[in-house]
């Protein structure tokens, strides 16, 4: 009877599942190709980081997971769901911080839970106050947006981005504007949250030493029309240094597979 018991078994869907994912933009008579037969699997809990040039094609896929734009070839699954509209099981942190001004830091975050039903206005104080204390801000609860740093501005968003609890963390270039000092230390904070919380994270950058700090595997685009190139796994203990000699080595391997498919294509633009 083992073999019905086996039949029995359902495998639990990837948390992500893309396959075969073409995008093509129409601007009059100009038509870009930005990307090509992309398919990409991610597990529950996973940190996966997208690298590649500009115009690859890796935020374009982050939005499309995010159901703010459509493949047109392809399809897109989340849960084993067909990803067709935004949804609250998937959140988006983009590089600007997109803060309220208005509000202060906890009615940033409050606003987020809009997004949750059911949660009685204590039950939304209590679940906010958490999450501001998670990214390490419950002395400035009360602070007003324009009197917060860039760093803390981005701590403000990440909280009220995890607060709705979605199943999947979408972030496009979040460090992207900010000081290396200040990334470094965000980069500590987020494995911290990442380790403590286990989201599913889907990371962009063009920054190949920000991806191999973070993510447990980086997926290599190529432009033009983009491609998923080469993934790589990323087997450091963390939490990782950004400037230890163990990740400069992982991030030089991919630095170099970067510029070969760059010079195999003809482009001249590389992430450094």
């Amino acid at each position: 009877m083992a073999g019905v018991a086996d039949e029995l078994q359902v495998v639990a869907p990837h948390k992500l599942a893309i396959q075969g994912v073409s995008k093509w933009f129409r601007d009059g008579v100009v038509e870009t190709h930005a990307l090509d037969d992309v398919s990409l699997q991610v597990d529950e809990g996973e940190f996966v980081c997208l690298v590649g040039p500009s115009g690859c094609g890796k935020s374009t896929l982050l939005n499309m997971i995010a159901g703010l734009e459509f493949p047109d070839g392809g399809s897109i699954r989340a849960d084993g769901k067909l990803v067709t509209v935004p949804g609250r099981d998937r959140m988006v942190m983009f590089q600007e911080a997109a803060l309220f001004p208005w509000l202060d830091v906890l009615g940033n975050v409050l606003f987020g839970l809009k997004l949750k039903p059911g949660l009685k206005p204590a039950e939304r104080i209590e679940v906010a106050t958490f999450y501001i204390k998670l990214v390490g801000l419950e002395r400035y609860a009360r602070s007003n947006i324009h009197e917060l740093s860039g760093g803390m501005r981005q701590r403000v968003a990440l909280a009220r981005s995890l607060a709705p609890n979605p199943r999947v963390l979408l972030m496009d270039e979040p460090f992207g504007a900010l000081d290396a000092m200040t990334r470094e230390q965000l980069y500590g904070d987020l494995q911290s949250i990442w380790q403590a919380r286990r989201k599913t994270i889907v990371f962009v950058t063009h920054n190949v030493r920000e991806a191999v700090c973070l993510g447990d595997r980086v997926v290599l685009f190529s432009p033009h029309p983009g491609r998923i190139r080469e993934q790589f796994r990323i087997d450091l203990p963390r939490p990782r240094d950004i400037n230890s000699p163990d990740l400069a080595s992982h991030a030089m391997q991919i630095t170099r597979a970067l510029k070969s498919h760059r010079d195999q294509a003809g482009n001249k633009e590389v992430a450094e």
